[in-house]
């Protein structure tokens, strides 16, 4: 525990500049102390220019303290000097002592200019003996060796500028003659300025960047807020719908049995008068019947006047019974309100999911240099979009021109007059997909409000404002928007690459082959989402996309 101390206070009481012991320490006026020549020196170093500054603090004082020995703390010091723990041995990572004879102790100290290192007991005279107080001392350094010109043999103090390298004396004569050469130590405070400065410079980046976090730590406790809060008013919002949709399921099951009760009831009770109709009639019959058998003509005819006139029936001679619906149509009601509701919650949930995507903290990531499988999206045709002569098969994600129109049924999304479909899925964010073709090919991106009947400019692809398209031919491209053509230059491939950043309102076309390369882009800004749209343009023309892995 003392030596561990002893060590402590050694630390305690060196000098920060040259890491020794305090050798004639003063204290500045911030309180930190340093060794009488290392603060001159360092002071004498800096650019007379600049306000004398603490090199730990960083403190200025104006103008420069006037340096007076510490007397309490050289005392404290020489105390501390012989206490100092014996040299250690060197170990085998260790710097040895060049001085000691047989076994050799630790470095503790090693001097560039006598280009040995000491130990703690032969580095004594470095603090004692004026002549070597001077010198240069450093921590143990296995490495002075370097500091010898291997040429001359000379200890290497002159810096050449034009060869930027080291050198003794002797070279600036034979080797380096008529070069630019300064003091090593002089090249060293240039260099040593201009570390100072990129050391200023990396520290407030790193400032910069430690705000930087702060500020997106921030976003992201302001994000999942306001992601838990959408969530939580969400849940509320659907399960208030659900209820009203349960409530109106009752009272719709209500009014039904409300209904069936009156109905059953009305026809219950013409069912019980006809049924007392019957009984009477019935008994009426039998003394027809028996006066008919009477055989006694007196008695029939005494007995026949006194017979009541048959009256007339409370109901229609006949009971139509129509091929009624009862409740179906009911059913066919609440059906057409569960497709209203669908259209509804299809592009309401399409207007949630842009705004959701539109929630980007940050700016867009730059476009990839390669293919964009990170963002790929798998692409199937909608059949309620294709036009009659378009045959959709592979999972309705290829789609062949025919000739003979196809037994699709009446859609109001279906294109009536153009060659066209358009994509199920909605495109949002950043997404990627690839379209591999035969034969001449319209690849296209909408609005999902495009026309759909007619021949108009509004309804085909490219010709308006809200669709963009690339026209591939057997041997060129075209890009088409606003139904202004622009000819695009680039490797003709079989299959084209589709990118899109919505967010950044990017749209770029690729020729995809062994390498990818850019034909076209479009930077502009979106304001609804996408689908993807394809134009086979003669028979037999064909276009798929693929599945990406």
């Amino acid at each position: 525990m003392a030596h561990r101390g002893s060590q402590r206070d050694y630390r305690k009481f060196s000098c920060c500049i040259c890491l020794d012991l305090l050798k004639d320490p003063v204290t500045i006026p911030c309180g930190h102390s340093y060794c009488m020549n290392c603060i001159k020196e360092h002071w004498d170093g800096e650019d007379q220019r600049k306000i004398p500054s603490c090199p730990q603090c960083r403190e200025t004082f104006t103008p420069r303290p006037v340096l007076k020995k510490n007397v309490m703390l050289a005392d404290l010091v020489e105390d501390l000097k012989k206490t100092r723990l014996p040299a250690a041995p060197a170990g085998p990572e260790d710097v040895a002592c060049d001085v000691c004879i047989g076994r050799k102790m630790k470095a503790v100290k090693s001097c560039l200019v006598c280009l040995i290192s000491y130990c703690q007991n032969h580095i004594q005279p470095h603090s004692n003996v004026p002549g070597l107080q001077k010198h240069k001392l450093v921590d143990p350094s296995k490495n002075l060796h370097e500091n010898i010109c291997s040429r001359h043999d000379e200890v290497m103090k002159i810096f050449c500028r034009t060869d930027q390298q080291c050198i003794c004396y002797l070279c600036t004569m034979v080797e380096h003659k008529g070069h630019e050469t300064v003091p090593a130590a002089a090249e060293r405070a240039e260099k040593q300025k201009e570390l100072q400065v990129r050391r200023q410079q990396i520290q407030q980046r790193i400032q910069d960047q430690e705000k930087d976090v702060k500020l997106l730590q921030q976003e992201v406790e302001a994000i999942n807020v306001s992601a838990d809060k959408a969530v939580e008013d969400s849940e509320k919002i659907f399960t208030e719908m659900i209820r009203l949709i349960q409530k109106g399921n009752s009272n719709v099951k209500q009014e039904i049995r409300s209904q069936q009760e009156t109905e059953v009831s009305r026809v219950k009770e013409l069912q019980e008068k006809l049924e007392q109709e019957i009984t009477e009639l019935k008994r009426k019959d039998a003394e027809l019947k028996q006066l008919s058998d009477t055989e006694d003509h007196n008695q029939f005819l005494l007995n026949y006047p006194s017979l009541s006139a048959l009256s007339e029936s409370t109901h229609s001679s006949s009971i139509n019974i129509r091929p009624l619906r009862y409740f179906e149509d009911v059913t066919a009601a609440v059906s057409e309100l569960r497709e209203k509701l669908k259209d509804i919650l299809r592009e309401t949930w399409t207007n949630i999911s842009l705004k959701i995507y539109e929630v980007d903290v940050l700016l867009s990531e730059p476009e990839p240099k390669t293919r964009f499988l990170n963002y790929s999206t798998e692409i199937t045709l909608d059949p309620n979009t294709a036009h009659r002569k378009l045959l959709l098969s592979e999972g309705n994600r290829k789609i062949t021109r025919m000739n003979q129109q196809q037994s699709y049924p009446d859609h109001p999304d279906r294109f009536t007059d153009y060659n066209q479909a358009l994509s199920r899925e909605v495109l949002t964010g950043r997404c990627y997909w690839e379209v591999e073709r035969r034969g001449e090919v319209e690849v296209a991106v909408s609005y999902k409000n495009i026309s759909r009947a007619g021949r108009s400019e509004e309804c085909l692809f490219g010709a308006n404002e809200i669709s963009w398209s690339l026209y591939c031919k057997t041997d060129c491209y075209e890009f088409w928007h606003n139904n202004i053509k622009t000819p695009v230059s680039g490797p003709v491939s079989s299959r084209v690459g589709v990118y899109l950043d919505h967010r950044a309102g990017i749209l770029s076309f690729y020729s995809v082959s062994d390498t990818m390369t850019l034909l076209h882009r479009v930077q502009t800004t979106f304001t609804q989402p996408l689908h993807a749209g394809i134009k086979p343009f003669f028979k037999d023309a064909s276009a798929e996309f693929i599945k990406l892995k």
